[in-house]
This record gives structure tokens, C-alpha cells and sequence, in this order.
């Protein structure tokens, strides 16, 4: 089959890798689409040449092992977790796989990922996609990574959320936080286009941090940039006892001022990946119609495309998601 693979020099060049088999748990999809992550062009120069990167992937199932044939036939739509887990130690018992102890993640340094025209997955990772989903359900990856991030927050009823970062995390995260109650989500971010569609994805106020410090007293604020500076300007902005969630992916080393997180005692995490049933929920949301998926993507490219494409992003702040279709 062909696939977008990483060279010596960090770029990608379409070659030929052998076809995947599933093993007995596991299933083949025809990838329909793969985002381009906000994190691949931070972390592809990390990774070793002939890597195969996507991990934000939707397709048709084309194999399906021995053990998982009761519950999938060839010829559905599935969106894929883009891990592989042992499922029997404590973070997978607890619904964590992406945490599990043998972990194997897709796309970004362990198994081949899905810039490619096919993909092998685990089917008990794997849900269910209308046919009408079509290349729209490569989204389900980042709207779970915005759901689990929320969820980090503890989010209630009535809070003020702020989200740092209006690109494709944050945008999914303003989705999750409107949705599980916040009273208000202001999406404070320097370029105009992203803050001019941030009331497509849930934003009630934006705000440009070029202008002006973000406005203070947040119940929960949500990092979702990843650069140098941002996890203390997100701790400037929360309230006494206010809750901070770090899900930007940040590749530099960064400085900050505990005791400003100390005298209002703020309460600071990370979120990475998600959780199986996040991932279902996700799905759900797509399925249903109640989001504008397609405001969330701004171009298509081929296996060819690739290179162009994260040169694209490095550069670019007009971009969204770009998905890649390898079958056109």
C-alpha cells in the first residue's frame, strides 16, 4: 500500500510499506480521511525516519480478526482509538488505555498511523460511524481530546470558562464546556478568523490577547496553545481556588511564578488522550448533527500532499484541520 513516510531530512515521500493484517482482536480500515494534529508539526522532527504519522482517523473496514468477528463485518464506518492496550492492567480496568503499561500509540512513533491507505486497528478501540459521517469522522479523535480535556476541569453549571488557544483543541473544548453548562466561555486568541468563528463551537465572548491581558476571576481556564508563557497566563486569569488544564502541546521549555498559583491556591493539571467512553460520546456528537463539523476543516490534501500541508500549518493562521485523503 501507499503512505506518506518520514524521511531522514523531517519531510514525508509516498512509498510503498507492506499491506497491514489484523491480528485476531483487531480490524483493517480503507482510511477515509486522518487529521493532521495540531501537535504532528510540533513533533514529527522527534521522530525516527519511516515513521508513518496520523492519528486522528476515520474508515471502511476491509478485515476483521478471528475474535472480533461478532462484533464487526466488512463494509462498516469506524472511527478508531489510534492505540492498542493490554486491557487487563489498572488503567485500562479503569477506562484509560492511552495510559496502559504496554501501550502501543499509533501514528506518533509506535505503529505505522493513518497517512496511509490502510490502517490496522483494535476493534475494542474502534466505534461505529453512520455512512454519512464520511470523511467528517476523522474529527471524533480531536472532539474526544475536548471532551476528556473539560472533563479535567471539573466543569459545572453556571462557571465562567476561559479557553486559551481558539484552533482545533480549543475549539472543541468551547463545544464540551457549553455544552456541560458553562455559563460563559470567552476564546481569547491573537488571530481575527479563528475568534470570528469561535461562536460556531459554543464561544459566548472572544477575546485578543494582542489587545489586552485576558480578563481574570475564571472558575476554569483551558490552556489549549502550547507555548511558552501560556500555562502562566492561564494561571493569571483563573479565580481563587480556580482549576487550570493544561492541554497545549508545548515542545520548549517554559518559566512561571508559583506564587501566583499559590496565594490563590489554584488548582493546576494536564490532559492528554481520552477515555473509551469520551471517545463513544464523541462519535455520538458527530453522528448526531448537533455541531458544525465542517467549520472545523479548512482543506483536503493527498498522500502527495502531505509535506505542503504541515509546511502550510507552521505558517499559515487562517487553517483548521486539514484532513488527509488517501484514496482522494
Amino acid at each position: 500500500m501507499r503512505a506518506a513516510v518520514l524521511t531522514d531530512d523531517h519531510t514525508f515521500e509516498v512509498a510503498e510499506i507492506p499491506d497491514p493484517t489484523p491480528q485476531p482482536d483487531e480490524l483493517v480500515l480503507r482510511v477515509h480521511a486522518c487529521g493532521i494534529c495540531g501537535s504532528d508539526p510540533k513533533a514529527h522532527t522527534l521522530l525516527p525516519a519511516g515513521s508513518v504519522l496520523g492519528h486522528e482517523l476515520c474508515g471502511e473496514v476491509v478485515a476483521v480478526g478471528t475474535e472480533s468477528r461478532g462484533a464487526w463485518r466488512e463494509g462498516q464506518q469506524a472511527a478508531a482509538m489510534p492505540l492498542n492496550a493490554c486491557g487487563r492492567c489498572r488503567w485500562c480496568l479503569a477506562d484509560e488505555p492511552a495510559h496502559c503499561e504496554r501501550v502501543d500509540l499509533f501514528g506518533v512513533g509506535g505503529s505505522p498511523g493513518a497517512f496511509a491507505e490502510y490502517v490496522r486497528v483494535a476493534a475494542d478501540h474502534t466505534v461505529p460511524l453512520s455512512a454519512a459521517t464520511g470523511h467528517l469522522g476523522a474529527l471524533v479523535e480531536p472532539l474526544a481530546v475536548g471532551l476528556h480535556t473539560v472533563a479535567a476541569g471539573r466543569i459545572r453549571a453556571g462557571d465562567k470558562a476561559l479557553v486559551i488557544g481558539g484552533g482545533n483543541v480549543g475549539s472543541a473544548v468551547a463545544v464540551w464546556a457549553r455544552r456541560l453548562g458553562a455559563q460563559e466561555v470567552v476564546v481569547s486568541d491573537p488571530i481575527a478568523a479563528r475568534r470570528d468563528g469561535a461562536a460556531l463551537f459554543g464561544a459566548t465572548a472572544v477575546h485578543d490577547p494582542a489587545e489586552e491581558p485576558p480578563p481574570r476571576d475564571f472558575d476554569v481556564v483551558y490552556e489549549c496553545v502550547g507555548a511558552p508563557g501560556t500555562v502562566q497566563a492561564a494561571i493569571d486569569a483563573a479565580a481563587t481556588r480556580g482549576r487550570v488544564v493544561i492541554a497545549g502541546v508545548c515542545m520548549a521549555p517554559d518559566t512561571l511564578m508559583p506564587a501566583t498559583a499559590l496565594i490563590k491556591e489554584v488548582e493546576v493539571r494536564f490532559a492528554v488522550y481520552y477515555r473509551g467512553a469520551e471517545f463513544a460520546a464523541a462519535a455520538q456528537l458527530l453522528g448526531s448533527g448537533e455541531i458544525n463539523a465542517d467549520a472545523l476543516v479548512t482543506g483536503h490534501v493527498s498522500l502527495d500532499g502531505v509535506s505542503g500541508a504541515f509546511e502550510r500549518l507552521l505558517t499559515s493562521t487562517d487553517d483548521r484541520k486539514i484532513l488527509v485523503t488517501p484514496h482522494g
